[in-house]
């Protein structure tokens, strides 16, 4: 060959390189997708706004829903995208809207119940959205796919109106294709659905009781909704993982497993990884005996088929609630001289997890490490180890001894503390629920919660906000079977104890973010209790599977209904009562707090935490949130906070989450405050950073209604004067 030839495709050779080398350099100046991108890294390159001027941050625009519903402690957790200059987002009943991205103004909203229009429990029907998606053919065709109530739907990006040819006619019922009937059972979705090529892949939030369905993730076709692949996460015969349960019929019975907190892709490689959390009955595992699988499990699926890669199961027959509470990141880390591309997941636990992405080889050991076993709970097994790895250190504390205890108490309190954690079982993170009280720490929404980390792609640094609140789980035994001759009444208080006490407390006044049902027959009739029971809302699941004698006997109680008290009750025989009839529940979703309300521990409450995945060393760590009684003391306590943070090449972290209610911004590689701004409500949300005519906004709901907050509608944008 010629030497002019030679030279002319070595160049040639050069230039294609090179431009597929910058194809791969992602873009992370937008945020198109929920988390910011498929990676799900929450960073954004921009640098418009860095440590040098975020000082001079104003609110530039406030979008208001106007359906805020303070009376029901409404809530926005929605990380909103920004297509062509337009940001989508959800309101507090779960109407998607479009706004110009520069001004706010409101170009259209859909409203789902509209497509109900008759449905009575349409309005009862609301689930936390935590973000849309968005598909495009490349041409005309612009889709936002987001899930109100059961219901997937399809909206036309430009208009606004259902695509009528999606679905069943712009919708999917979340209930059909399980391969199982769960007609009556709980099912919507928290988290958009991935996008890869032409497929919606998604997980589901389910019942956390024994009436769950189960968590499979589907694949659908974006353009006409029909179902492409399954992925059993509760494995039917002949399936990997079968073999992990004992019964070998659970698959038929058995709920949850369900990846709730988000799905990711890797493009290039075409894998999705889903995080799930744990199977149902959440705390009582006596009908699930065996590990479990894929409860707890970091699972790689083929993202064309949804055939298994490899999985990782972080909590071994889960009887804790210790989900994988946020999707992982896709990152990359030098270990051992090597650059490894990487998927990283924080946990409840504290414990950061990080595996290579194509084999799932742990970067840091993971030693299977023995824990307690002994139980008085009749039926269950508790698994004798639990997988912990060496690096990252946890990012929380792990027990809660007297030596932890609130010092910030008065002496009255401090020794009501110390009797009743004395009587408690503690000081071991995995120490079995108990009918005495096991102390739950990090508890039930801590350490890193929903909202996820942060990673930026520059220093390797992962960026986690934590919860430590201490929690007591407390069993107690259920009496199952109804009495020859039982009233509406002695029948209500037995179903209340089976299905409403493991929220609202044996005595009604709520538990966690659960409210009190005190007075509860001032706001609902028995029409709309009845209603509500059916439907589920927000956190509430769905009784479908109830009878209507089992829903009025709950009522005549819970709103105290003279008139039907001593109607006589006859109870219904159902073949899933051998397997929903479980012979422990528990008293509720209790914080271990002082008399004065605080946390039964020492601060700090919630942290903000820098950890060097190349090296699983922490950078640094702070605070994150105040009480105002002890911020005017100098004493820094953080908050229980919920959503994330972003990082941006600017230098800085964006993070609102905390119930003081403050939009905050601090220097990414010390952690020191910079900016801080006081929200219409709390921003229990991600914010989101993009650009737009050349100019950078950092937009965040301001929801509030968590922690007993005041509820907001807005969406507030944040950008230099």
């Amino acid at each position: 060959m010629p030497k002019t030839y030679s030279a002319f495709f070595f160049l040639f050779a050069v230039i294609i390189f090179s431009a597929c080398k910058n194809e791969e350099k992602k873009s992370y100046t937008g945020w198109r997708s929920y988390g910011g991108g498929n990676e799900n890294i929450h960073y954004s390159s921009l640098t418009e706004i860095d440590t040098n001027n975020v000082q001079q941050l104003k609110p530039v625009w406030e979008y208001h829903t106007n359906d805020v519903d303070t009376a029901n402690h409404s809530q926005i957790q929605c990380n909103p995208i920004m297509i062509d200059g337009i940001v989508y987002g959800t309101s507090p009943k779960m109407r998607l809207f479009a706004i110009d991205a520069a001004t706010g103004k409101e170009k259209w909203v859909f409203n789902p119940f509209d497509s109900l229009a008759g449905n009575k429990m349409a309005f009862f029907v609301l689930n936390n959205c935590r973000g849309v998606s968005y598909w495009t053919d490349g041409n005309q065709d612009k889709r936002i796919f987001y899930t109100a109530g059961s219901w997937l739907y399809a909206v036309d990006a430009t208009s606004g109106k259902q695509i009528i040819s999606f679905g069943d006619s712009g919708k999917i019922d979340l209930h059909d294709g399980l391969d199982r009937n769960v007609k009556d059972l709980f099912v919507t979705s928290t988290t958009p659905p991935a996008v890869y090529k032409d497929l919606l892949i998604m997980g589901t939030r389910v019942d956390e009781g024994p009436a769950a369905a189960p968590g499979h993730i589907r694949a659908f076709d974006t353009r006409t909704g029909k179902l492409r692949w399954i992925f059993h996460t509760i494995p039917h015969p002949g399936e990997a993982g079968y073999e992990s349960w004992d019964d070998t019929t659970a698959y038929k019975h058995i709920g949850g497993a369900n990846a709730w907190s988000g799905i990711i892709v890797d493009e290039k490689r075409g894998i999705v990884y889903a995080s799930t959390g744990s199977a149902s009955f959440d705390f009582y595992g006596g009908k699930r005996t065996g590990n479990d699988l894929y409860a707890d499990c970091l699972l790689a699926l083929d993202a064309n088929t949804g055939k298994r890669i490899w999985h990782f199961q972080d909590v071994h027959h889960d009887i804790w609630d210790r989900d994988f509470s946020s999707p992982g990141m896709l990152v990359t880390v030098t270990n051992s001289g090597k650059q490894i591309d990487a998927i990283a997941t924080t946990t409840k636990t504290g414990f950061v997890f990080v595996f290579n992405r194509e084999t799932g080889e742990p970067v840091f050991p993971i030693t299977e490490t023995p824990v307690p076993t002994e139980t008085s709970l009749v039926g269950e097994k508790v698994a004798p180890t639990q997988p912990i790895p060496s690096l990252p250190k946890p990012f929380v504390r792990q027990s809660f001894t007297e030596k932890d205890i609130n010092h910030l108490l008065p002496d009255s309190s401090y020794e009501d503390i110390r009797k009743k954690l004395a009587s408690y079982k503690t000081g071991i993170m995995f120490n079995p629920p108990s009918t005495q009280g096991t102390v739950i720490f990090p508890g039930f929404d801590g350490g890193g919660e929903w909202g996820g980390p942060s990673f930026d792609p520059e220093t390797g640094l992962l960026y986690v906000n934590a919860n430590e609140m201490p929690w007591v789980l407390t069993m107690v035994a259920l009496k199952q079977d109804s009495k020859k001759q039982e009233t509406f009444l002695e029948a209500g208080q037995r179903l209340y104890k089976a299905n409403c006490m493991s929220c609202h407390g044996t005595d009604r006044k709520g538990s966690g973010n659960f409210p009190s049902l005190i007075n509860i027959e001032k706001k609902y009739k028995e029409d709309s209790f009845n209603f509500l029971v059916s439907s589920g809302r927000r956190m509430m699941p769905a009784f479908k599977q109830l009878t209507a004698d089992e829903r009025g006997a709950i009522a005549s109680f819970v709103l105290s209904i003279k008139k039907n008290q001593n109607n006589k009750f006859v109870e219904v025989p159902n073949p899933e009562d051998a397997w929903r009839k479980l012979p422990y529940s528990i008293t509720g979703y209790n914080k271990f707090l002082s008399k004065e309300g605080y946390p039964a521990i020492a601060p700090p409450w919630g942290t903000l935490n820098a950890i060097n995945l190349n090296t699983g060393e922490l950078s640094w760590k702070d605070t994150l949130g105040n009480y105002p009684e002890f911020a005017a003391k100098g004493i820094q306590t953080g908050t229980e906070n919920y959503g994330g943070s972003v990082i941006t090449k600017g230098g800085l972290l964006f993070i609102g989450a905390s119930r003081d209610g403050k939009f905050r911004a601090y220097n990414k590689r010390t952690g020191k405050l910079l900016f801080e701004s006081t929200l219409p409500a709390p921003a229990f949300a991600t914010p989101a950073v993009f650009e737009h005519n050349g100019k950078e906004f950092i937009v965040i709901a301001c929801g509030g209604g968590k922690l007993n907050t005041t509820s907001g509608d807005s969406y507030v944008a944040f950008a230099l004067p």
